[in-house]
C-alpha cells in the first residue's frame, strides 16, 4: 500500500499447520496476480503458547492484488484502506481454514 512493501504479523497457536495454510494462500494470490516471489515469510517468535511470524508482501504482489482484488478489498469492513486490507487478508486466510490473527505492522 502506498507504493511500498507491506508487512503483516500473523499470530497463531498452531504454527506448523497455519504457516502452511498462510503460505499456500499467499501462493494462490501470487498465481492469481501472475507474480512470482511476491512475498517472504519470517521465522516464528514464540510467546505464551502463541507463535508470531511476519509476511512481507512485496510491492509487485500488492499492485497485482490492487488490480485483481481492489473492488473486493474496498468492499471489506473498515474505515481506512489499511483496516480493509487487514480484514480482507484475515478473511482470506480464514477461508482456507487458518485460525490466525492478522495485524498490519508496516505499510
Amino acid at each position: 500500500m502506498h507504493g511500498r512493501a507491506t508487512i503483516l504479523e500473523i499470530a497463531t497457536t498452531k504454527y506448523e499447520i497455519d504457516r502452511e495454510i498462510v503460505v499456500a494462500a499467499m501462493e494462490e494470490l501470487q498465481s492469481l496476480c501472475d507474480i512470482k516471489e511476491g512475498f517472504l515469510v519470517s521465522n516464528p517468535m514464540e510467546r505464551f503458547g502463541w507463535a508470531f511470524f511476519k509476511v512481507l508482501i512485496k510491492i509487485e504482489l500488492l499492485t497485482g492484488m490492487e488490480l485483481k482484488l481492489g473492488d473486493q478489498i474496498a468492499k471489506t469492513k473498515g474505515k481506512k484502506i489499511e483496516q480493509k486490507f487487514v480484514t480482507f487478508m484475515t478473511n482470506f486466510f480464514e477461508s482456507k481454514n487458518a485460525k490466525v490473527k492478522v495485524k498490519l505492522v508496516d505499510a
